[in-house]
């Protein structure tokens, strides 16, 4: 049966709306791939360290002259990469924070991005073709012809580092004016908000059971 890790980063635990979409993802992959291994990491209440020198150095160093300090950076490395790498497919819950991903994100992705391990360099990297599915939230519009259009270095630098780097097969589910509720100045786009987060829901069942279709396949 195939392994999905789901990774959140966003910092709220209720009011969440790519959580709340990912969990969408998730209901719909568990009916239709019901022997499925899911594996949870929110990195919003349980961030993980941040690289170090510690862990760069150490990684090339001789094991017998590694310092303590090194063994336990590279150990919490070699968890996460070894996370990684056991997963037959992706979903990453991740809301615009300042234009750009959440911080927390960022850490885990230096984590896990290690050469020779998640990316080589001129070779085909070793996730090469597995489904990645990226829910992004935006609390505003970035839509072409907005004022802020450009202004969105989630999206672009995901598919950069998750498709290329990585070589993911990734899809993004995208939801924008997620502030329009809670926002007085933005109360004329409420009609509009509803309609894309209901989209973003339908879209996230859909990619779910195309997915979970896939290993079905697979396992028959």
């Amino acid at each position: 049966m195939a392994h999905l890790l789901h990774v959140d980063s966003s910092l709220f635990t209720e009011t969440s709306v790519s959580k709340e979409i990912a969990r969408t993802f998730r209901e719909n992959w568990a009916e239709a791939h019901p022997g499925g291994v899911v594996t949870y990491r929110d990195l919003g209440t349980n961030p993980v360290a941040a690289l170090t020198e510690a862990a760069l150095i150490g990684g090339m160093t001789p094991q017998d002259q590694r310092t303590p300090a090194q063994e336990a950076a590279l150990a919490t490395r070699a968890e996460l990469v070894e996370e990684v790498l056991r997963a037959d497919a992706y979903l990453l819950g991740v809301p615009m924070y300042n234009w750009a991903i959440p911080g927390t994100l960022k850490v885990w992705l230096d984590q896990v991005i290690e050469k020779d391990r998640t990316v080589t360099m001129g070779a085909t990297p070793p996730l090469a073709g597995r489904p990645a599915t990226v829910v992004l939230s935006y609390g505003g519009g970035y839509f072409p012809g907005t004022p802020r259009e450009g202004w969105d270095f989630v999206q672009p630098y995901l598919e950069t580092v998750l498709g290329k780097a990585l070589g993911l097969d990734v899809t993004f589910v995208t939801t924008q004016l997620t502030l329009a509720e809670r926002n007085p100045a933005m109360s004329e786009f409420i009609p509009q908000a509803k309609e894309l987060r209901a989209k973003a829901h339908e879209s996230a069942a859909v990619q779910a059971k195309d997915i979970a279709a896939r290993f079905e396949l697979a396992a028959s």
